[in-house]
């Protein structure tokens, strides 16, 4: 088990649906707020934005189940199972209607769990991962979700692929303890069997495309302008879809949560703040 602290986070363990979850946690507040780690990264993404956002919400962040340091499931490594799962998350933190950050693969985890359950969640924060449907997806993500199998990838070094993945990382300086985090974050088979959950987007974005507009619960979409992996058409046909959505680009690749780390703490807490409410009445009327 994987343990990390620098002061701010400390990193710790508990059982959620029998898996070994990856967690860290602030102090409480009056509002909570579940952060889900991006990939391939682990939860350790948000130590760039987490002092100024935990001044606004008590955050629970979480490795999600075969990602980070958490133990996988393999019926989990799709977006809707993934989206049942981020409830029981809820659950067992007690956050009765958090709101819930989700950049990366958690977008389309968060958007099947606010279909799922109307009304359990206060708002999502989403972007930066596949959501339109025909795909538009670049770079290297496009080749691992239409490789015709795996058997060419588990050769390669996990540490070597993650490594090239954060290469798009533009100019936060990312800290070698965070980094190590992250390339051991999938080592062995954990990489090449994480990117199940990326590959079941043409049978699962699909359906999500159709549920989109009967989701009644405040989305803020945040895209980088210019992220090769995940281009904006992804954040647009959201926000096209979604009846309470609010979006921004921001000057940035993919890594938003990094790079762009204050207009992105920034544009968070705005949406905390009441922007999700606006976006509910302004939807109302």
């Amino acid at each position: 088990m994987s343990t990390w602290s620098n002061g701010s986070i400390r990193t710790q363990f508990r059982t959620i649906d029998g898996l070994s979850i990856r967690f860290a946690e602030s102090d409480d507040r009056d509002d909570h707020a579940l952060l889900l780690s991006p990939w391939p990264e682990s939860l350790l993404a948000f130590e760039p934005t987490w002092a100024r956002l935990a001044q606004e919400a008590h955050l629970v962040a979480i490795d999600l189940p075969g990602f980070g340091h958490s133990q996988r499931r393999d019926e989990l490594l799709s977006p809707r199972a993934m989206g049942e799962f981020v409830i029981r998350i809820a659950d067992a933190f007690g956050l009765a209607e958090p709101h819930v950050v989700g950049p990366d693969i958690g977008t389309s985890a968060s958007l099947f769990a606010a279909a799922s359950y109307p009304g359990r969640l206060r708002s999502i924060v989403v972007g930066s991962g596949g959501a339109a449907f025909p795909l538009e997806l670049g770079g290297v993500l496009r080749d691992w979700v239409e490789a015709p199998d795996l058997d060419g990838y588990r050769s390669a070094d996990p540490r070597e692929v993650v490594a090239g993945a954060l290469t798009d990382i533009e100019r936060y300086a990312l800290p070698d303890d965070v980094r190590q985090d992250y390339l051991s974050s999938y080592e062995g088979d954990r990489f090449v069997e994480s990117m199940r959950y990326v590959r079941t987007y043409p049978t699962e974005l699909p359906i999500l495309r159709d549920l989109l507009p009967e989701i009644q619960t405040p989305v803020q979409i945040i895209a980088g302008a210019r992220d090769p992996a995940v281009p904006p058409v992804n954040a647009e046909f959201l926000h096209g879809r979604l009846p309470r959505s609010k979006l921004d680009v921001i000057d940035a690749g993919h890594f938003t949560w990094e790079d762009g780390a204050d207009e992105y703490a920034a544009l968070v807490t705005r949406w905390w703040a009441g922007g999700y409410a606006s976006a509910a009445s302004a939807a109302a009327r």
